[in-house]
């Protein structure tokens, strides 16, 4: 193939990689390898995720000495593996503090470490606890191009390192991160990082983390955005991916002479006393390479539902098998929740390695047996078959006199709930299956769900999935399947914990497309009970679910880790007191 003109162009990689929080070995070797694949591509400049040397986030692991020693011989293989290139890795510097780090390294040499200015300290993020904020935000000449390199947060600030090393001569912007996953962010997170890129009229190449750490899921989608605010390549979503591009240099500067809003904004920032960055020269020239121009690369449609189960797949699988487990347990009980976590499950981990038990008693329905069946024979996974009937018959024969004279109600509902969870983790405690529990977030706001009952498990798949939200997943996982792969009575059967007769969900609770609005906009909007009434939503449901919410702490505060998909989950996210009295009018 024919050459063509290599000035001002800069053919950059991104490597959206899966690390593990600790394994530095594990992370140093597929950073290594994809260094290789980089470099039989031609690549000039190649960046990794934000942390990737040690995995994010490594919270209080960064308290330890020999955590932050282990991250820096680690970086210090990175070196050595660089002959040829320019890398641009994550990892936590050392220097009198911490620092949340992007190492600049060249041709076997560490050249610069950018320390990361802003620091998230909200929401799933706690990096004021463990980092010193960074002071500079020098531009890197590489090749002969100006490259402004950042971390993470650093971009979604609007006057943030990005704009000061813009107006300092950066041509492209770098940045290095670890922004996690909840449905709809994606899609915004382009839309800003567009408006970065035409604002400061320069090339932003984004690299984000890909993979589930604890309650985190990570869903890549790097981005390069052109001068013009135009996407110029995605990467996979929920995929490792090596994201190769060649970035013309030459039109960012034409594109400013014709840009009076570039001028301008530099006239004035020199007006205000404005320093410009400085700037580290790493090679004044990249080596001539015979290559084939690069074809573009297609973006994914978006697609909300069909994300947030590849987020419950990804976080599930990552979840499972870096924590060392590789088989799971589900109670199967012919409901569409347990059907949908373990479907979920044989996507993540293969049909092989899941093992569904059903455990009637005097209250389930025929058709929750046969649905339980017929929905382990779709998924081609092993179902035990354990009634308990009995273990519940001796547990009331012994509770028979402290209960004596009181009628059946919750606690003897419960009861079953409990017998099921102490099932489950006896075949765990025996066999090191997982045990995923099935309660959704609608539940869990609620408190609707039973304390080392149906809560007790490993690993909560659904926990930040609303009801309503449940249902829009098994239609989209059907259709993918082209049949119903989760039998359709399952679907179509009202929601029942079947503890006593004739038991449905709405005896207790509103009904769920009136219920999960309320919940989204107490829960995760913080909106007052006058607010969600005068949106047209009855004033006893809206202080009935608030009540619930609140009162229902306590039993979060002991549920299992799950994947966290919507903007504000339970956990992380939300942390309130147990013990408060503050009134919720």
């Amino acid at each position: 193939m024919a050459k063509w003109p290599e000035t001002r162009r800069l053919r950059i990689g991104m490597a959206q990689i899966n690390t593990t929080v600790g394994d530095f070995t594990g992370n140093i070797k597929r950073i290594l390898k994809t260094i290789e694949e980089a470099r039989s591509s031609g690549v000039d400049l190649l960046t990794f995720p934000e942390l990737a040397v040690c995995g994010y986030p490594p919270e209080d692991l960064l308290f330890k000495p020999q955590f932050i020693a282990d991250n820096l011989h680690a970086l210090d293989k990175v070196v050595e593996a660089s002959a040829g290139i320019t890398l641009v890795v994550g990892f936590v510097d050392a220097n009198s503090d911490i620092f949340n780090a992007a190492a600049i390294i060249h041709d076997g040499k560490l050249a610069g470490v950018y320390h990361k200015i802003f620091l998230p300290n909200y929401g799933v993020f706690d990096e004021n606890r463990y980092f010193q904020s960074g002071k500079q935000s020098p531009v890197y000449v590489i090749g002969g191009i100006n490259v402004g390199v950042n971390i993470c947060e650093d971009i979604w600030y609007e006057s943030g390192p990005s704009t000061s090393q813009a107006y300092s001569g950066a041509d492209v912007i770098v940045n290095i991160s670890a922004s996690p996953y909840h449905f709809g962010k994606a899609d915004f997170r382009e839309r800003m990082i567009a408006a970065r890129a035409a604002d400061n009229v320069a090339i932003f190449a984004f690299n984000n983390l890909v993979g589930g750490q604890d309650e985190l899921v990570f869903d890549g989608n790097s981005l390069i955005i052109d001068e013009k605010g135009q996407l110029l390549a995605r990467g996979k979503r929920f995929k490792e991916d090596l994201i190769v591009a060649d970035l013309d240099v030459e039109n960012v500067f034409r594109t400013r002479l014709h840009d009076p809003r570039w001028r301008q904004g530099r006239l004035r920032r020199e007006e205000q006393g404005w320093v410009t960055a400085d700037k580290i020269v790493i090679s004044e020239t990249l080596p001539a390479k015979n290559r084939p121009r690069l074809e573009s690369r297609p973006a994914e449609p978006s697609d909300l539902v069909a994300e947030v189960y590849e987020a419950l797949v990804l976080g599930t699988r990552d979840y499972i098998l870096k924590n060392g487990f590789k088989k799971v347990l589900i109670g199967l009980s012919g409901g569409i929740d347990s059907s949908l976590v373990a479907t979920v499950a044989v996507d993540a981990l293969g049909k092989s390695n899941v093992v569904g038990v059903a455990m009637p008693s005097r209250f389930s329905s025929g058709g929750s047996l046969t649905d339980a069946g017929l929905l382990a024979k779709n998924l081609g996974i092993n179902l035990l078959n354990i009634p308990i009937e009995g273990v519940f018959q001796a547990f009331l024969a012994t509770l028979a006199e402290p209960f004596k004279g009181t009628e059946f109600g919750i606690a003897e509902e419960n009861l079953q709930a409990r017998v099921r969870g102490t099932l489950l983790m006896s075949l765990s405690n025996k066999f090191g299956w997982l045990v995923l529990t099935t309660g959704n977030k609608s539940e869990y706001a609620t408190g609707y769900t039973t304390l080392y009952g149906d809560m007790a498990g490993g690993f909560a798949v659904i926990k930040d999935v609303p009801k309503t939200m449940v249902y829009r997943l098994t239609a989209y996982r059907n259709r993918l399947a082209g049949y119903e792969l989760i039998p359709a009575t399952v679907i179509r059967k009202p929601p029942s914990a079947e503890l006593r007769p004739g038991q449905l969900d709405t005896d207790s609770l509103p009904a769920y497309e009136i219920l999960d609005p309320v919940i989204t906009a107490y829960v995760e909007e913080d909106k007052s009970i006058e607010q969600i009434v005068a949106s047209g939503i009855d004033e006893k449901v809206v202080r009935r679910a608030a009540r619930l919410v609140d009162t229902s702490e306590y039993k979060r505060r002991q549920a299992p880790p799950g994947v966290k998909i919507t903007p504000r989950a339970f956990g992380r996210d939300r942390r309130l007191p147990i013990t408060n009295r503050f009134k919720r009018d």
